[in-house]
């Protein structure tokens, strides 16, 4: 109860991503992560998994995986306590129907937490893939999924040398039953749980607090803190508090000079170090790991000049039109469309508009470039074969990452206003932003309430 309690005051002690400083929510020690994990999983395991192998007609899904060459989709399976797969694992989900459920088996020498029960003899049968056929003829599976996948690199994590060796033992007439765990394991990467979304909140709460931080007087003085020195305080910051992350942070700026700024340059030549002056717009991609889950956020801040008090209103226009193309996006959100044709809508419906978008936004979850439906590259504002064709699907979440070029006439050039927030789209078909989202320009310096 404890630990239920540290996240649910910390969730709510806050308004959803106001736009003034915000006090760190708690973060969990070690041994209370582990008892969320697992109890997040185990939930996962009951509910979950049984609804998405009937959904897609699979009655016997196999991992396999070696130590330090694992499977994505079995990394998001283990116990807290097992960090990596050992010597070679093998799960096996077999479903026995609505009223047995969903069999969790572990063809290796020991359980695999209380997830997975061991069924493994050596002393009556030491050949592991001898062991493993045992099992399938004895429950005669109709479908045996394995992980291999030509959209999907979370879904491709079946070896060569794994698949040889277990097609090799299998009998012929299961060898035919074989399929690809595609749609199945996209599904449980993707789906989340009620208690799952809980704590996002929270995570993408402590995401939001962090960037506050370093968009402050408290981390960036002008004239002398520079690009790299901000995303080092970044990554430091992140360690500091004990977390993870699944990418380096970038920090860019765009200010009234004759050079042009690309979005492309963020993905590419982003030029190494910069420092930070007066009337620039800096940006910040950044993304954290707690709790299995990830973030991956970018907002923007302004450092004000001298006798300023507000963020100019050229840029608060340019901002708008940014959180407009958001809503243009999120608005196609229906399930069943694939992430092409949300793309196409939202693209369409923001020309109509005038505004000059792209959008390259990606589902969010296990993984920070998740599996699920594809919606633009941004490199590609056409059709994305494969993931683009996936559907949307309730209970997924999403990094909504675009950006609109604005034309700003006193600067003589084109800003590039570069968003992304996490979202969710639930049961009913709604979606919202996990911790709400950025809607003004965050002032460096904080301005103070008798300048304004």
């Amino acid at each position: 109860m404890r630990i239920l309690s540290i996240l649910f005051i910390s969730l709510f002690a806050f308004p959803a991503m106001a736009q003034f400083q915000l006090e760190m929510p708690a973060i969990l020690d070690e041994k209370e992560r582990s008892i969320i994990v697992d109890r997040l999983l185990e939930e996962r395991f009951e509910t979950v998994l049984p609804d998405l192998m009937r959904k897609h007609g699979i009655d016997m899904w196999i991992i396999i995986s070696r130590e330090y060459n694992e499977d994505p989709v079995l990394r998001t399976m283990l116990p807290s306590t097992w960090i990596s797969a050992r010597r070679r694992t093998i799960m096996v989900m077999y479903d026995r129907g609505p009223e047995l459920g969903v069999e969790r088996l572990a063809i290796a020498r020991y359980d695999v937490g209380n997830l997975f029960k061991g069924a493994w003899n050596q002393a009556t049968q030491p050949d592991q893939w001898k062991a493993l056929v045992r099992l399938i003829n004895e429950r005669n599976p109709n479908k045996i999924a394995l992980n291999f996948s030509t959209n999907y690199a979370h879904v491709d994590g079946l070896t060569y040398t794994e698949h040889k060796e277990f097609m090799a033992e299998l009998d012929p007439k299961f060898q035919e039953r074989v399929v690809s765990a595609e749609n199945l394991g996209v599904a449980w990467l993707e789906t989340r749980t009620d208690n799952e979304m809980a704590i996002y909140q929270h995570i993408c709460r402590i995401a939001h607090v962090i960037i506050q931080e370093g968009f402050s007087e408290k981390v960036i003085t002008p004239g002398v803190t520079t690009t790299n020195d901000l995303v080092w305080w970044f990554r430091n910051r992140n360690r500091e508090l004990g977390l993870d992350t699944w990418f380096h942070p970038s920090v860019d700026v765009q200010r009234a000079d004759p050079e042009n700024f690309d979005h492309l340059r963020t993905f590419s030549s982003r030029p190494e170090e910069q420092v930070i002056y007066p009337g620039d717009l800096i940006h910040v991609d950044f993304g954290i790991t707690y709790l299995r889950l990830n973030t991956d956020t970018q907002q923007h801040a302004y450092i004000l000049k001298p006798g300023e008090t507000e963020v100019p209103k050229l840029l608060q226009d340019a901002f708008k039109k940014g959180n407009r193309l958001q809503d243009l996006l999120t608005n196609e959100f229906k399930q069943g469309l694939s992430g092409n044709e949300i793309l196409a809508k939202a693209l369409a419906n923001a020309k109509a508009e005038g505004i000059n978008g792209t959008i390259y936004t990606h589902p969010i979850g296990y993984y920070g470039h998740a599996s699920g439906p594809t919606i633009g590259m941004w490199d590609n504002q056409g059709r994305t074969i494969g993931a683009g064709d996936y559907p949307l699907n309730y209970r997924t979440a999403y990094s909504i990452e675009l950006n609109a070029a604005v034309e700003i006439p006193e600067w003589k050039k084109t800003i590039r206003i570069m968003l992304e927030e996490d979202g969710y789209f639930d049961e009913n078909g709604k979606f919202r932003y996990i911790d709400g989202r950025q809607t003004e320009i965050f002032p460096i310096p904080r301005i103070l309430p008798y300048n304004r």
